[in-house]
Order: C-alpha cells, then structure tokens, then sequence
C-alpha cells in the first residue's frame, strides 16, 4: 500500500560542482559536432582535478579528414565551458588548467547496428512524472534545483560577487495526503570567496532566494537550516574534489523518487538509448498524467543493442490509474514509434541541444523554441486519450 504522510529528500548539484564540469564539457562537445553533422557519433567522458581535464571516449564523423581537422577544437570547448561556469581560482583557471585529448574513431563493431537503426547498446530505462508540481515532477529534486540555479543567476549577473560556482542543495519535504505541504529541513553548501565570511554569513546571502524559490508556506518556525554546516568552503571544484562524466544519475533524473536503469546521459549522442530512450520514457510518462489517466507513472522501456525494437514496454500507475495499467501500456506503444530512430525523430534529437541539459535536470524544464527539452512537451495527450 503507498504511503500518504512521509518526509522524502532528494539533493541538486550545482553547474560548478566537479562532475557536474565535466557533464557539461562532454555535453558541449557532443553539440560541437551535431553542429557539424546531425548523425555524429560522440561517447564521450571527461575527468577533472586539480588544475587539469582529461578527455576521452568514442567519436565519428562520415568524413574521416574532417573527424582529423576537429579535434584541434576540443581543447577550447573545453576551456569556454570552465569559463562559463565561474573558475577562475589558483588551481583551477579556465586559461591555465592542462586539457588533455584521448578521443578516438567510434568502434565499428558498435557503428555496424547503429547504422542499421539498432539500439546503441542494451539496456533498461525508466521514465516518471507525477502532478504534484506544475512540472509533473517530484517536488524534493525539482526544488533542490531551482534553488541552485537562482543562486547561479545571483552569481553571474554581479548581484551576489562572493559566491563562487560550487554548491550542493538538499530538501526534506513533508508529504501529507500524498502531496507535498512542506520543508522539514534545507541544506544547502556553497563555494565563496572569503574564509572570513561564517555559516551565518552565507546564510545571509542565500536565505532570501530560497525563500523565493520554495512555494508559500513550506517555510515554518520547525524548518531545520543547515548552510554551509562545516564551516569555511573555500577551495571548491575540481580543485577540491574530482569530477567525473555521468555521476550524477539520480540528481539528472527524480531525485531517488522513481527508479534508474543506471546508465548516464552526458556525453552520448542519441542514438545511445541509455539517453534517447530515457528521454522518451519521461516524455510517454508526462503525457499520461498530463492526460489525467493517472496521477502518477513511472515507465520502463528495454532494449538490445542493434535491436530495434523495444522488447519491452512496462506501465506503473501506483493505484491511481484511470484504466488497467496494461492498457496504458500498449497505448504508449502505439503513440509513438518507440525504435531509436523513431524517437530521435519525433524528439528532434539530432540537434546541439545538450550541454543546457548538464546541470539543474535533464526533467522538469520547459521546453525550447529551438527543440530543447522537446520530451517536455504534453502535445501527446489527447493521443493518449484517444488510445485508451
């Protein structure tokens, strides 16, 4: 039987914590060459540390001479991606850090079922929404990243100079009745300028927005603040801690709140399903709350590598279904063409949309004129009704 009244927490991470550089170094590098072909292979991973990024993975292009020319530009995507993000610190500086290049031709045993319009790789992949938030996601991650990325435009526009791009959230949210009423705790840890500057100090300068961020009321006498709760967080990034691509499954998705088929997205062009699918899967899950077939859904595709046909479609409506859930499920088979070619088609996803996805979620964002976050978009509903 599910719960009704329970506390669940789920953290964010911010555009600046070590991993979450290299998402988005890998990310921006996938753009680079979609950019250059729309059927660009890219696997790519990043490692940073102290004063130095290593890059490495699996690229292609159909023109062999011009894969050879492009590889002189990974150094300075990498490079305006450290920028962007704010490091500008002693040991680790978008101009003086080492970047180091091992990217190679994409394997053609992996090319051979591609190219046939297989599946990637093998895998599991699972996709939720819920309507206890405007976005149809679960409000604990949801709210951990706004937090984080109000904080990120106080930073960046000059409104708050000594915060620095590295910081953590993490929200204790009370449920009652199933649905989110308030913050029994916040913690929130971020890199600053000074070590003269205290807890309390911080506290200070963070207060006000998340307080603007979380809805009305979650806020009460009882919420336990815990910022910067070690004391002095100066040294932060790479420099502090190394980054790796794809650590960060459970904050890229819901927050620990639906499950995970475990495979990473940053990186990975789409015809890998570990992303392209897991798109689609939020998409179909979106769509059938948005719907109102359920109130909440979690959905999970399966596939085998050069395969391409899922060899499975699997529906949870946790009780709150409309219809049996296996009628959910063989709609959502007929809605969308659920090949890696059929949904990098409908999702429009042979196109530089990726390094945005690198921090904040990949889930619970609006969707883009120029097709960012295109599995966003409720624009399947009625079919879904109609389905069913």
């Amino acid at each position: 039987m599910t719960r009704n009244n329970y506390t669940f927490t789920s953290e964010s991470v911010s555009e600046g914590h070590p991993d979450k550089v290299c998402d988005r170094i890998s990310d921006a590098i996938l753009d680079a060459f979609l950019t250059e072909e729309a059927n660009a292979r890219v696997a790519c991973e990043t490692f940073a540390t102290s004063g130095m990024v290593v890059i490495g993975g699996e690229v292609g292009l159909s023109d062999q001479e011009k894969l050879k020319n492009y590889m002189g530009r990974i150094t300075q995507i990498a490079r305006d991606c450290i920028k962007d993000i704010g490091y500008e610190q002693e040991h680790f500086h978008w101009n003086t850090c080492h970047v180091l290049n091992f990217l190679h031709e994409q394997s053609a045993h992996i090319a051979q079922g591609v190219d046939k319009d297989g599946a990637g790789d093998q895998g599991i992949m699972f996709g939720f929404a819920t309507n206890e938030t405007p976005e149809l996601m679960p409000a604990p991650i949801q709210y951990s990243h706004k937090i984080l990325r109000r904080l990120a435009e106080a930073r960046k526009s000059g409104a708050e100079p000594s915060l620095r791009p590295d910081a953590k959230s993490q929200l204790s949210v009370v449920y009652e009745g199933g649905k989110p009423v308030g913050v029994s705790s916040i913690v929130l840890s971020t890199q600053h300028e000074s070590e003269d500057q205290s807890s309390d100090d911080i506290r200070a300068i963070v207060e006000p927005y998340i307080r603007e961020v979380l809805p009305e009321g979650w806020i009460t006498e009882d919420t336990e603040w815990w910022v910067n709760p070690t004391g002095t967080f100066v040294i932060g990034g790479p420099d502090g801690d190394a980054g790796l691509t794809g650590r960060k499954i459970i904050v890229d998705t819901y927050g620990g709140a639906a499950p995970h088929g475990g495979g990473a997205f940053s990186g990975k062009d789409p015809t890998k399903v570990d992303r392209s699918a897991a798109y689609a899967a939020r998409y179909l899950a979106k769509n059938i709350v948005a719907a109102g077939l359920a109130d909440k859904a979690t959905l999970q595709l399966s596939y085998a590598i050069g395969v391409a046909k899922p060899l499975s479609v699997y529906v949870d409506t946790y009780g709150t279904g409309q219809v049996p859930d296996e009628v959910i499920e063989k709609a959502a088979a007929e809605v969308m063409d659920l090949t890696p070619r059929g949904i990098r088609t409908h999702l429009e996803l042979n196109k530089p949309i990726y390094a945005r996805t690198s921090a904040y979620g990949h889930f619970g964002r609006e969707p883009e004129a120029d097709g960012g976050f295109s599995w966003e978009k409720t624009d399947l509903a009625e079919a879904f009704k109609k389905a069913v």
